[in-house]
């Protein structure tokens, strides 16, 4: 793909060289680099990417993308026939150009987002299961595996893939046909813009507790949430917890995004009323179109009602019926 192209949608890029060139690849792994790729130079929290740059190019890397506070010495010493891009911040822009460079697989199906501190994979397969159920294609992308159907593909070493990767698998899934594509999102990946450039349909916030309060992730609950929330700028739809303190505030915080709850003690869009825990499941009421129906979850705990009720808002959206969700 011409460079021209994969930058696409990047503002603020300082350009030095061919930006008519063909790019065979893109690469953020230096030794991953062949001939005619395109390296972008990751900051990375134990390792800068910066040091890389001089290897990629012995490996035939033809196109370096930089953050535009690199060092000018390092600049210095990339051969005149090798295209420099500088950008603000290089994760970002790894993360649109692999968009570009995969032609946008998750604008070609109903891509779903799942975040919150908690309930995100059974969240996650509950609603793959009940859209399987009535007949639509599925993949999936969490902590556990990545599916396309019932096929496992290859592991991943993060609940969120990194940007390259995740639009590498989202390509795959597209070229199979999935109709809806359900994924989890973790604050990690919203806070080093692994899912930036992804076209989000719908948006789900289970919940959120002071679980990845640390040195290493979130300095307090206020970072943490006010990361997690950025998933809804990217949303058209947005499924909510109204019972949560933190995730009922979302609608006054986030312009252009429609918001629907669920919730068990406030008032919501979907509400479970009459819940039933034994050691075994929980059941409750919820209405499904016109009817108040039962629906029983082979997991006990009222944490399950929650996590029911936000894969029947989603499933509901798609066009599942009650028969089928129950």
């Amino acid at each position: 793909m011409e460079l021209k192209s994969i930058l696409l949608g990047l503002n603020e890029i300082k350009a030095k060289g061919n930006l008519e060139i063909d790019i065979n690849n893109i690469q953020n792994v230096s030794e991953n680099v062949s001939e005619g790729d395109m390296f972008v130079a990751i900051k990375g929290y134990e390792k800068n990417g910066n040091d890389y740059i001089e290897e990629a190019i012995k490996r035939g890397a033809k196109v370096i993308m930089a953050q535009d506070d690199i060092d000018k010495n390092i600049i210095k010493q990339i051969p005149e026939n090798v295209t420099i891009i500088l950008v603000p911040d290089t994760r970002h822009a790894l993360a649109i150009a692999a968009c570009n460079y995969y032609n946008n697989p998750s604008r070609k199906f109903k891509l779903i987002g799942v975040t919150g501190t908690k309930g995100k994979t059974t969240t996650t397969y509950m609603i793959k299961n009940i859209l399987e159920k009535n007949g639509t294609k599925v993949g999936l992308i969490g902590t556990i595996a990545n599916y396309i159907g019932s096929t496992k593909l290859p592991e991943t070493a993060r609940t969120t893939p990194e940007s390259l990767e995740l639009q590498k698998i989202f390509y795959k899934m597209a070229e199979e046909k999935c109709e809806v594509v359900v994924m989890e999102v973790s604050s990690q990946s919203l806070k080093l813009s692994r899912v930036d450039g992804c076209d989000f349909d719908i948006g789900v916030f289970t919940n959120i507790s002071e679980d990845h309060i640390s040195e290493k992730e979130h300095e307090c609950i206020e970072e943490y949430f006010a990361t997690k929330i950025q998933l809804f700028k990217m949303c058209k739809l947005g499924y909510i917890n109204s019972d949560d303190v933190y995730v009922s505030k979302i609608p006054k915080l986030i312009q252009g995004c429609e918001f629907k709850t669920f919730g068990i003690d406030n008032p919501s869009n979907l509400l479970a009323k009459d819940i039933t825990v034994t050691n075994t499941s929980v059941d409750f009421k919820v209405k499904l179109g016109e009817k108040n129906e039962r629906v029983k979850v082979g997991i006990p705990g009222r944490f399950s009602v929650y996590n029911a009720l936000a894969a029947i808002s989603v499933c509901l959206n798609l066009g599942a019926n009650s028969e089928t969700i129950k």
